[in-house]
């Protein structure tokens, strides 16, 4: 495929959180799948595809500080899942001089894992994490690797316990709308 050059590039996991026709002229968008590893691929892809100026993630997070709701601003990104002690504190790949976490122009702390989150997890309070989702740090981690800056917003739709995944599966597609109206200021 021919390369493109894109000024923003729009990268969700799924169809249902984001539809593609309801986004303004002008912004490309890659459904990445669930998982760090089809996000990382996806990205990866994406970036040799279309070159952007800037990465958008837009997605749905369960959340672990109780005072957010609707669509929040994502500042920084760990890994919540990567957990080798002794070997390197929990959040850290051991033997690996990449960042262990990443940062953006947010206010919000999103821990990213390959868990669909249904339980109090101490560590992620203790932490100051504030949502859970399943891509951003991979996606954040190709960005700083191309030196493109990169932008995430969450939509909450649970409260990461039991009953996630019902709360889920009811409210993916309830931040399309607000997040359009943030994209459009960023565009303006």
């Amino acid at each position: 495929m021919a390369d493109m050059k894109t000024n923003y590039l729009i990268i969700t996991a799924l169809e249902s959180e984001l539809k593609r026709e309801a986004l303004p002229s002008g912004v490309e968008i890659i459904y990445s799948g669930i998982g760090k590893i089809n996000a990382t691929i996806a990205c990866v892809k994406a970036m040799h595809q279309y070159t952007p100026n800037q990465i958008i993630n837009f997605g749905t997070a369960g959340k672990v500080n109780p005072q957010i709701h609707g669509l929040i601003d994502i500042g920084k990104v760990i890994q919540r899942d990567m957990d080798t002690e002794p070997l390197a504190p929990r959040g850290q790949t051991p033997f690996c001089n990449k960042p262990s976490e990443y940062l953006s122009s947010g206010k919000f702390l999103c821990g990213t894992g390959d868990s669909f989150v249904t339980a109090q997890d101490p560590w992620l309070n203790s932490q100051g994490v504030d949502v859970v989702d399943m891509e951003l740090f991979a996606l954040a981690a190709v960005a700083h690797q191309h030196q493109i800056v990169w932008r995430s917003f969450k939509y909450i739709t649970d409260d990461a316990n039991e009953n996630s995944g019902n709360d889920w599966q009811e409210k993916v597609n309830h931040g399309q709308e607000l997040f359009i109206d943030k994209l459009k200021q960023i565009m303006s």
